[in-house]
């Protein structure tokens, strides 16, 4: 992949690291589609798209939605996507044991984070140029290795992801797949304490893509390139 500009796709952008990363690829000249669950919510968005005009399309989309994918790449059609970065994710019950987590609460949980975002992502392989990279938001805390207790729900969650973007870039193996970590980021998800913005956050991933979006394979990786254990 080339790191002149293109198109990025970029699924769940509506607040935090998605609108983030929205305004760093608008800020490096490249043409941006982010989707929201909400338009009427997207007011960052809003505010970039008239800053930005046409570089900027904003579409609707509710990763948990059956078919929705799939309509967002009928809409999309003879769009030519140069990377396609799936943001959308949750943390409901951060804090609980795995046996205080009530099922309904920890199934929408792996839904959202494990489930939803190999299945949306192949709902749209068909708008993707040649060897454009996929990447899944996963986070450290995916990690079996580093595991240090804590956060369980969503630990687990996201180790699912990691094992499905492994077997995702099995069946897609003439494009890189990252799993990509953004750092303990200040945003609602990450909390006030966290060390990273969301600017250094968002620009780091960038450049992780625009280094590695050109190879093969999967890789765990954090917003500084650097490779995460399993």
């Amino acid at each position: 992949m080339s790191a002149s500009p293109g198109t990025i796709l970029l699924i769940g952008a509506s607040r935090g690291l998605g609108l983030g990363l929205a305004g760093e690829y608008l800020r490096r000249g490249w043409r941006v589609i982010a989707t929201v669950r909400d338009l009427a919510t997207a007011t960052g968005l809003m505010a970039l798209r008239d800053a930005h005009g046409d570089r900027l399309r904003v579409e609707s989309l509710d990763v948990m939605e059956a078919g929705a994918a799939a309509g967002l790449a009928g809409r999309l059609a003879g769009e030519r996507v140069d990377v396609l970065f799936v943001v959308a994710g949750r943390s409901g019950y951060s804090m609980a044991p795995i046996h205080e987590v009530p099922a309904e609460g920890a199934a929408l949980e792996f839904m959202t984070n494990a489930y939803a975002p190999p299945v949306v992502a192949e709902a749209l392989m068909g708008l993707l140029a040649p060897h454009a990279p996929v990447v899944f938001m996963t986070s450290i805390l995916g990690s079996i290795a580093n595991n240090a207790g804590g956060m369980e729900l969503y630990r687990a969650s996201k180790a699912a992801l990691n094992m499905l973007g492994s077997s995702f870039a099995l069946r897609h193996a003439d494009r890189a797949v990252i799993l990509m970590h953004p750092g303990w980021v200040r945003t609602d998800m990450g909390g006030s304490s966290a060390p990273l913005d969301v600017a250094t956050s968002v620009r780091g991933m960038a450049d992780v893509i625009a280094s590695h979006g050109g190879k093969r394979g999967v890789a765990y990786l954090d917003y500084t390139g650097a490779t995460i254990p399993w």
